[in-house]
């Protein structure tokens, strides 16, 4: 009697433990290196170690960080898997340049990663926009160029693309012309502006 129920006891446990992994509940480490090394950072809101090993769950997350004389950043990561994480930050003002004058060997290390992650950030933009490659692009009575998403503000990962029009058939020559070279005018976030004449 005694065996069957550690029997039934163990299979108990392995469904809830089981129930527990496939329910999505999983931590992962996320090991964190900020520069500068006292900034603060919250993760979903919540303050964490600037440096260091932090334990969260499977899925999206948004990690703030914020310091006097530097630029507050936000980025929302996606963890899956046990993963290293970079927060760097850039002054603003008297007080941060001075933190770099100081931190000669910090700031190095910042230019360096920021140059890694705008080289991705430009190969990820690429894939996903191949338009980029003809741009600035003049045409008859249109220029078209990249710029800020409107939709998507703050996000880099979001272009638009802005079409300047000198008369009134531009706008139709602009969208011929992305139609010729195989782009969608409507998968394209276009914003139309008209030049003035002169």
């Amino acid at each position: 009697m005694t065996e069957k129920l550690w029997i039934v006891l163990g299979v108990i446990a392995l469904l809830i433990g089981g129930f527990l992994v496939f329910r999505g509940d999983a931590e992962h480490t996320l090991t964190i290196t900020s520069i500068p090394n006292d900034l603060v950072l919250t993760l979903d809101g919540r303050q964490i170690p600037a440096n260091g090993d932090v334990a969260v769950k499977a899925g999206r997350h948004r990690l703030t960080g914020e310091r006097h004389g530097f630029a507050t950043y936000t980025e929302t990561v996606e963890v899956h898997a046990d993963a290293g994480y970079k927060m760097y930050l850039f002054a603003n003002d008297a007080e941060g340049r001075a933190w770099e004058t100081a931190h000669p060997a910090q700031v190095l290390e910042t230019e360096s990663d920021a140059g890694r992650r705008f080289d991705e950030l430009n190969g990820r933009l690429e894939a996903k926009y191949p338009l980029l490659q003809e741009l600035p692009f003049v045409g008859r009575g249109f220029t078209i160029d990249q710029g800020v998403s409107r939709a998507h503000p703050g996000d880099p990962e979001h272009l638009a693309f802005y079409v300047k029009l000198t008369y009134a058939e531009g706008r139709k020559n602009a969208r011929d012309w992305l139609t010729g070279h195989g782009y969608d005018p409507d998968d394209l976030e276009l914003i139309y502006s008209v030049m003035p004449a002169g």
